[in-house]
């Protein structure tokens, strides 16, 4: 569940004298079977108070990035164990699911927050993206790394584009330089689902087209096509 994602939620908290994982306690939401996404404002106690109980986490750095909400306190709740995972939220508030650019922005936003070019690096975002993720949702087991016994769940990028070039360290190419454009093939469970960069197991061209029209369609009900449109003039 969304949680301690804007001010707001904030004030709510401590109207009712608690902190958020003071509050989130009380009513036993905490625990390794609670994923808490965003948790952007939160004190020292609510870190510890996540670690002492085992909670999950997941950072969404676009989202809380483009509706200003603020930024989440990645590196503190890391030092202190917290397992921190990351997610794209919802297109409306980021525009892409691409995972590829939200490592890019966990990777860096951090850095410029705490003005150490060290914080959060490379290698942690990809944990972050892959098993941390699967220790949120307990997967770890199955999926989250390439390891004997687990399933066949891997991504290939073709790293000859020209626009990667040159690169020295593979981990910090893909967080840093990637896109979900560069993804070559997707096996989910050792089956192919994306290859040569197009999706096989379903009508690609037939499912963006229906969404344009049906994104257009629910705006359009909700009176907000005008809202919406481009401030300046497209045709």
């Amino acid at each position: 569940m969304h949680c301690a994602e804007a001010p707001a939620d904030r004030t709510f908290f401590a109207s009712q004298n608690h902190t958020p994982m003071s509050y989130c306690s009380s009513v036993n939401l905490l625990g390794p079977k609670t994923v808490l996404v965003h948790m952007v404002h939160l004190d020292s106690s609510d870190i510890a108070t996540l670690a002492e109980t085992g909670t999950h986490v997941v950072h969404c750095p676009s989202s809380n990035s483009k509706l200003a909400s603020g930024i989440c306190k990645v590196p503190a709740l890391l030092a202190a164990g917290v397992n921190v995972s990351l997610g794209t939220d919802g297109a409306p508030c980021n525009n892409t699911c691409d995972m590829l650019q939200e490592m890019r922005l966990a990777g860096i936003l951090h850095k410029v927050a705490t003005m150490d070019p060290t914080a959060v690096p490379a290698e942690t975002v990809m944990e972050c993206a892959t098993i941390k993720g699967a220790q949120a949702l307990g997967l770890a087991e199955k999926v989250g790394s390439l390891e004997v016994g687990k399933k066949a769940d891997f991504v290939v990028l073709d790293m000859r584009a020209v626009h990667l070039q040159p690169w020295h360290n593979p981990v910090s190419a893909v967080v840093y330089a990637c896109t979900g454009r560069d993804v070559e093939m997707v096996v989910v469970d050792g089956k192919t689902v994306v290859e040569k960069g197009v999706l096989v197991t379903m009508d690609e061209e037939a499912i963006w087209k229906e969404a344009a029209w049906r994104s257009k369609e629910v705006v359009a009900r909700a009176g907000l096509t005008e809202k919406v449109a481009a401030r300046w003039p497209t045709t």
